[in-house]
Formats: C-alpha cells, sequence, structure tokens
C-alpha cells in the first residue's frame, strides 16, 4: 500500500470495493504565519464488499480518527507513528453505509503542490491557492484521492477579517469574532477530488457576466437551456491590480464560452466561473471546477510580447475547454490524462483561430506545439499517446509534449480524417453520455464511430498505441517541366494520414500556393494523380496546412529554393511549415546548425507571425551555442546571431523589437550587443523586465566587474522596481555573478531545496544564464553524485524542475555520457532513470550535431 504513490492497481482494487458520496471540510487558516493549519474531515461512503482499504493523507500529524464513531487511530498505526505513506488504514471494512472523521494538523507548500502560502514582497500581504493535480489534494483533507471516486462537498473556513475565499462554489461570509470570518460553501455536483479548489487571501475582484445562447444539435440532451447566463470573476493580489487588464481578459473568456456553447450542445456546468491569477504558480493554470488558477506572470506588469498574449489567450481557452473535456466527464485514472489534456489543448487552437483576434492560432500552434512534441517525441523514453499510468509517480512524468501536443495534433489530424461536423457530433454525444461521470477513451472513441460511421480501431492503433513520428516525403518524376507522376512517401512509423499537398512557385516576387490536393495515405507510398501533368513547383509541402502529425521531408530542389526564398513565402502557415522543417533537419542531423542559423538572420527580420519570430529566434540561439561547432560558434556564430538580434531590437516595429532584445539578453554576447544592452540599462524610460534581462546578461558576461559591483547595480534597479517579479528578477541577477564562488553557493541552495518553487526557478535561470558554462563546469560530475538525494528529498515538482533545470548540458563530452549512464545503471528509481536518461540523450544530441556542422 502506498498512499504517497497510489498505484492504478490499488486505485482500481479501491474504486470496486466503495463509493464516496460527501466531504464535509473545515479549515482553520485564521493564522496564516504559523506554517500549520487545521483539517477536519468528515467523509461519508459506502462499501459494497467487505475487506481492507486507505484514506489518502499528507498530513504533520493526525489528532484522531474514527470511524461510524469508533476510535481507529491506534490500530491504523500501532506503534504510534502517523507515517504519510501509509494514510489511514481502514480495516475490517463491512458493506454499508460508512462515517469517518479525520482531525489533522496540515503543512503549507511552498512548493505549488497542497495549499500553497506565499507572502507578497510588495506588501507583506499573505495569499493561499491549492494546486492538487495529480493527487495533491490530501496534503489539505482527507480523501480518496483519485479522479473515479468523486464527491460532493461543505466547506468551512476560518480566515482572517480582511481576507476572501474563492472556491467551486460561492462562498456565504459571516464574522466568527473580531479577527477572523466563517466562509462555508456547499459544492453539489460530484467531483473528484483533484479539482477541489481553494483561493484564500485579500485578493482584488473584478466581475463581470456572459450572456448566450446554447445551439441545440441533435446530440443535445434533453432539459439543456437555451439561453444561458454566466457569473464572471477575476482575481488577482493587490499589488498586481493596476495592472489587471480585465476587459480583455473578459473579452476572451466570452468568445471562449461563445465558442464552446456553439459546438459542445451541452450549457455550462458550474454556475459561476472564476479566474484567479496566483502566485509561484508551476504551471500554467489549472482547470478546477468553475474556479480556474492561472499563474500571475500572466498579469503583465511590464510590456509583455505578442505571443504572451496569445499564450495567455490560449491557456484561458484551454482551461475553459476543460470544464466540459476533464470536469464534467473526468477520466477514469490517468492513462486517459492525454484525452484532457490533447483535446483542451486542441479546443483552445481551433476557438482561437476562429473567435479571437489570434486568427492565425493554428500557426502558433504549428511552430510552438509541435516543435515540442516533436522533440519529446523523438527521446529515447518516448511513449504511446495512450500511455503507461502504473502509479503517480509515472503519471507526473506523462504531463509532457506527447500529452499535450502530439495528442491534439492527432485529434486534429482525427477531425480532418472523420470531418468536422462529425468530429464535433461525436463529442457532444460523449458529453451528453457521461455527463458528472467517468470516461474513458474506448467511450469518446465509440460516440465518434457513431457519429462519422466509420470504424476508428485501426485507425487508434496506429496513433495512440505506437510511439514516433512520421517522415512524409514527395517523390515525383519530371517531364518537360511537369510532373509525370507524383507520390507521397512515408518512411518510418506507416499510418493512415489526411493531408493536403501544396504546390507553390515564386510568381511576381511572392511564393505562393499554385495547387492543392488533398489525399489519405496509406501505407509506405501513396500516389497523387491529381498531380500528373501539372508544372513543377518550386516548393512542394507534403504536409500542407499542417492537417497531420509527421516530419515533413523536402525534396532537394524545394530545399535549395527554401534556403534562398524563406522571406518570400506568403502564407504565414507554408512559411512556418518551412521553418520547422528547416528546424527538424537539423535535429535529425540533415541540415547543418550554422546553415539554420543562416536562414534565419535571412528571414527573422521579415516574419510577420510573432510567435514564430519568437520561436525561430530561440532556435537559431540553440543552433548557435549548441548545435554548431564550438570553433565556428566562437568565431562566427555568435556574431552572427547577436548582430542579427542587435538589428532587430533597433528596428522600427515595437512589437517585434521587444521581441529581439529579449532574445539578446539570452545569448552569449559580443562587444557591440553588450553596448547595446548598456543603453538599455542605463535608459531610466526603458521597459522594467527589459531592464532587469539586460543587467543579468551583462552580469554573466562580467561586464560589471566583480559581485560587490554588480550586487550595487542590482540594488539600484531593484529600488526603483519593489515589486515581487523585480523581486525574483533580483535573485536571478545575483544567481548571475560570474565567480566561481557564487555559482558554487547557488548550485548548493538548489539542490538542499529550502526555497520556494518560484525562488528556485528564478535562482536556476541566473545560474545557468548564457556565458556561464566555464563556471559550471565545476559541477559536471557532482549533479550525478547529487541527482538521487535530490530525487529522494524533494517533492516529486521540485525534484524534477531542478535536475532538469540543473542538468549539466554545458558538458556536452563522452564522459558525461558515461556518468549519465552510471547513474541510470545505479538509480534505483524509474522516475529518476526516465529524467536522466531523456536530458542524457539531449547531451548525445549536442555531440551529434556538432560533429555534423563540423564536416565540409
Amino acid at each position: 500500500m502506498s498512499s504517497i504513490n497510489l498505484t492504478q492497481q490499488e486505485a482500481q482494487a479501491r474504486a470496486g470495493m466503495l463509493d464516496v458520496h460527501h466531504y464535509d471540510v473545515t479549515l482553520d487558516l485564521s493564522d496564516p504565519d504559523s506554517g500549520q493549519f487545521s483539517s477536519t474531515t468528515t467523509v461519508k461512503f459506502s462499501v459494497r464488499q467487505a475487506g481492507d482499504t486507505f484514506l489518502d493523507l499528507r498530513a504533520v500529524r493526525v489528532d484522531g480518527a474514527r470511524l461510524d464513531g469508533e476510535d481507529i487511530l491506534a490500530a491504523a498505526h500501532p506503534d504510534g507513528v502517523y507515517r504519510e505513506e501509509r494514510g489511514i488504514p481502514l480495516l475490517g471494512l463491512t458493506p454499508g453505509e460508512h462515517t469517518l472523521r479525520v482531525v489533522a494538523t496540515c503543512a503549507y507548500s511552498r512548493t505549488g503542490e497542497g495549499l500553497h502560502r506565499f507572502v507578497d514582497p510588495a506588501d507583506g500581504r499573505t495569499y493561499l491557492y491549492t494546486q492538487f493535480e495529480t493527487a495533491d489534494a490530501k496534503r489539505m483533507f482527507a480523501c480518496f484521492d483519485q479522479p473515479d471516486l468523486k464527491a460532493t462537498y461543505s466547506f468551512t473556513l476560518h480566515t482572517p477579517d480582511d481576507w476572501r475565499v474563492i472556491g467551486n462554489a460561492e462562498q456565504h461570509t459571516v464574522r466568527r469574532d473580531d479577527r477572523t470570518l466563517t466562509h462555508t460553501s456547499s459544492v453539489d455536483y460530484p467531483l473528484s477530488t483533484y479539482l477541489v479548489a481553494v483561493c484564500a487571501g485579500p485578493y482584488t475582484e473584478v466581475r463581470s457576466t456572459w450572456n448566450g445562447t446554447l445551439t441545440h444539435h441533435p446530440e443535445t440532451p434533453e432539459g439543456q437551456p437555451r439561453e444561458v447566463s454566466v457569473p464572471l470573476g477575476l482575481y488577482c493580489r493587490k499589488s498586481l491590480a493596476a495592472h489587471l487588464d480585465s476587459d480583455q481578459i473578459f473579452r476572451e473568456t466570452k468568445q471562449g464560452f461563445d465558442f464552446y456553447h456553439r459546438n459542445f450542445g451541452f450549457a455550462y456546468p458550474f454556475g459561476k466561473y472564476d479566474q484567479i491569477f496566483v502566485p509561484e504558480f508551476n504551471a500554467g493554470a489549472m482547470e478546477n471546477a468553475g474556479c480556474v488558477t492561472i499563474r500571475d506572470e500572466y498579469v503583465f506588469t511590464s510590456r509583455a510580447t505578442h505571443y504572451r498574449y496569445e499564450r495567455r489567450a490560449d491557456t484561458i481557452l484551454h482551461e475553459l475547454a476543460h470544464m466540459w473535456f476533464g470536469d464534467l466527464v473526468t477520466m477514469r485514472w490517468w492513462d486517459d490524462l492525454w484525452l484532457n489534456e490533447s483535446f483542451a489543448t486542441w479546443a483552445a487552437s481551433i476557438s482561437q483561430a476562429e473567435e479571437t483576434q489570434y486568427d492565425t492560432a493554428w500557426v502558433t500552434f504549428a511552430a510552438v506545439e509541435k516543435a515540442w512534441a516533436y522533440s519529446q517525441d523523438q527521446l529515447p523514453t518516448t511513449h504511446p499517446i495512450s500511455t503507461d499510468a502504473s502509479d503517480i509517480e509515472t503519471v507526473d512524468q506523462n504531463f509532457d509534449g506527447i500529452t499535450y501536443a502530439k495528442g491534439a495534433s492527432v485529434l486534429k489530424q482525427l477531425q480532418a480524417y472523420v470531418g468536422r461536423e462529425n468530429f464535433f457530433a461525436g463529442v457532444r454525444r460523449h458529453f451528453a453520455a457521461h455527463a458528472w461521470g467517468n470516461a474513458t477513451f474506448d467511450d469518446l472513441l465509440g460516440a465518434l464511430e457513431q457519429a462519422s460511421g466509420r470504424d476508428l480501431s485501426g485507425w487508434a492503433d496506429e496513433w495512440l498505441k505506437t510511439t514516433g513520428i512520421s517522415r512524409l516525403r514527395p517523390e515525383f518524376t519530371l517531364s518537360e517541366g511537369a510532373y509525370s507522376s507524383f507520390h507521397v512517401v512515408q518512411e518510418e512509423r506507416p499510418r493512415t494520414h489526411r493531408v493536403a499537398v501544396g504546390l507553390y512557385s515564386l510568381i511576381d516576387g511572392s511564393v505562393v500556393r499554385t495547387r492543392r490536393v488533398e489525399v489519405d495515405l496509406n501505407g509506405e507510398r501513396t500516389e497523387v494523380p491529381e498531380l500528373a501533368g501539372q508544372p513543377a513547383a518550386d516548393l512542394v509541402l507534403v504536409n500542407d496546412d499542417d492537417l497531420t502529425y509527421c516530419l515533413m521531408g523536402l525534396d532537394d530542389a524545394s530545399r535549395d529554393f527554401l534556403l534562398e526564398n524563406i522571406e518570400r513565402i506568403e502564407d504565414p502557415m507554408a512559411r512556418t511549415l518551412c521553418w520547422s522543417a528547416a528546424w527538424e533537419a537539423v535535429r535529425d542531423g540533415r541540415m547543418r546548425a550554422r546553415d539554420y542559423a543562416a536562414l534565419v538572420a535571412r528571414g527573422a527580420l521579415h516574419e510577420t507571425e510573432l510567435a514564430v519570430l519568437e520561436k525561430i529566434l530561440a532556435q537559431a540561439a540553440t543552433a548557435v551555442t549548441q548545435y554548431a561547432e564550438p570553433a565556428w560558434a566562437e568565431s562566427e556564430g555568435r556574431e552572427l546571431l547577436a548582430s542579427l538580434l542587435v538589428a532587430g531590437a533597433r528596428q522600427d516595429n515595437d512589437a517585434a523589437a521587444l521581441i529581439f532584445a529579449q532574445q539578446l539578453a539570452a545569448v552569449p554576447l559580443t562587444p557591440d550587443a553588450a553596448d547595446y544592452l548598456r543603453g538599455l540599462l542605463d535608459e531610466e524610460s526603458t521597459d522594467t523586465d527589459l531592464r532587469w534581462l539586460a543587467l543579468t546578461a551583462l552580469i554573466a558576461h562580467g561586464d560589471l566587474g566583480n559581485a560587490e559591483e554588480a550586487a550595487r547595480a542590482i540594488e539600484r534597479l531593484g529600488a526603483a522596481d519593489r515589486t515581487s517579479s523585480g523581486a525574483q528578477a533580483a535573485l536571478r541577477a545575483h544567481a548571475a555573478v560570474p565567480e566561481e564562488g557564487a555559482k558554487r553557493e547557488v548550485f548548493a541552495q538548489l539542490v538542499a531545496g529550502d526555497m520556494s518553487n518560484l525562488d528556485a526557478r528564478s535562482k536556476m535561470a541566473g545560474l545557468t544564464w548564457a556565458d556561464s558554462a566555464p563556471l559550471l563546469r565545476q559541477f559536471n560530475e557532482e549533479y550525478f553524485q547529487a541527482a538521487p538525494g535530490v530525487w529522494e528529498r524533494l517533492s516529486s515538482e521540485m525534484a524534477q524542475r531542478t535536475l532538469v533545470g540543473l542538468y549539466p548540458l554545458w558538458d556536452a563530452t563522452p564522459e558525461a555520457l558515461d556518468r549519465a549512464d552510471a547513474l541510470i545503471a545505479a538509480a534505483s528509481s524509474a522516475g529518476l532513470r526516465r529524467l536522466i536518461l531523456e536530458n542524457r540523450d539531449r547531451v548525445a544530441r549536442i555531440i551529434r550535431l556538432r560533429e555534423v556542422d563540423a564536416a565540409s
């Protein structure tokens, strides 16, 4: 039995044994500075078959546990020592109804897991919020912490008298005494424990209402309304209130409600809809029912790039989609995690593209999400979309590019395969059939088969049960300037695809599409007879419009044409697919890193899609600093990259210039680049975040002298920026000081794991800032010695972030691979082995691509 790392087998046994009806939870949060809070839970459940099981709880101590009035604490822990991994054992349960009351003292979190406590350095105010996915509800109250044991809830919270509470349901607040308030709420719909939310503190509130119409479809259940009204709330810290652009956030939220009510056939089910911007959040956001928590870096206190606004809108729409797919209909177990996340990712992109100002959202998806998926899918730890979820530790590592981005790509492909309306009809059937319950992928697949009339079992096996990426490329013969034959060839992982083949040519100075043909691919070679006799194109794209998930290969002539004409490609999706094809060719060793850097230098200043621009600049930086031969990077590559970024930062297009300037601060500096950043730092009118980036880069470069001089510069800028983001930027800048002793101190702090999640994130960024590699070599061996202890000592979230952030990617040597191999062989944890194996592969790729780049 392992309450902390619950296994799928244990969860299935527990779900087969009992039903959970209701939780009554009382939390005393009136003394948030104590570091602990009291938690009293009464849970009502019924047992179908006699036996033993356990209740989950991670607490400082358990003060009492009574089952049906009988004290069971001594029997549960006969040696008198409460152990988190055992939870609360429930021994000898008999069939029938039972009531269990547990009184415990729990700890506030500093890692973004459980009930997190944050003190705002800007004004000293304290804020709380919960984060329970995957299985951290047990950190706040005693529960059966698995998704298929849904229940209703009652909450009573005692708080300081200047606090408000936001949760899954409306709050009723009364005064408890002259210093505290009591907030009560009732969640009268069945909800999984991981979707429970409590946010408490002196949050600022802004309100609005969405009024709209639910479009009724044949699949819409009886009793669904036509006119729908949903109260909306936005919340953030008081120190951020002046920066909360509520009008835009509400507008994008309402656009999401419009789209989903037009297409989902089921009215928003949770009454009110609140979005709380919370501090020190690990993820982008969390889909708690009716109470979505979002990282408050999305409340922009300084100039933000276009992509950050676009990403925020995507996040808003992603979490809103979860209200249907995840919250209304919930996976039975975490092996179907991909369904939740893939669907929400797909839904956010399609609604963003069709309903908001970000009408090229699918272009961003092709550039960003799919790059993430392709990278993850080429690691030795790649897994099927529908994958192993044998225990919670394994699940925690499956929040990756396959679960989110590859899965969403496959859903986009499935939509193309069965047709848009059939796809939505299947989704509507799924909602109607499983509302308020739990479902599996087989349930969704059945609904899609009924709606489309197609047998999708083979499609599901091809796409969901296998790993890796299909490679598509054109193969053709020419006769007198026209195609006499044309095929699409699949190399590796042949699957069924619905693709578009596009022909593009340079006409009057622009590269434009001259012909497009859609075709179903089956097997290794598929003929496209419609293209026979067509004039030969300058550029051939076999995944035009990005309908499928594949690595798109270019014929030699198309590749050569692309290298000379990337900036002339008129259509943003076609251009993005070319950027993607070139980058994947680099990662595959079929294009030199220096050639990709030159391609970006040619086309970046002409790129109109700002999200794509941000991505290709980051990829160019990776090409120069990691994949290029070090000697070339030092003699030519740094200058090529920095010159491009300085030129872009100096252009008149402010939105694009900000992207170039931010990327410039993150790469190794040349004298001209350092001069430019000094100018930004010295100019008080420069955006504050950009000044911090410039300062960090100059410190890491050694441009500001010794540690004392750097500290004075940090103090000067910090005096002008008394915000919490300024405090984090100062931590990052201090960690960038280019002295071996300073680096060692920061490394030791991170390995010890005694700081908050956000502090650790900031210090890790500064420690490994560009130009730091020579000072980090002292940790080449120490990292591997420390890793097992970090994995055992830190929480799952913090251990993963720390070990990924500190991994010595700067040590691209055979000896580094040997050290990784030794740890992989010795590690007792499958999770640690997976993490080291993935990062070892990244180092091996760096070594391999440097050899490719050095070849003539």
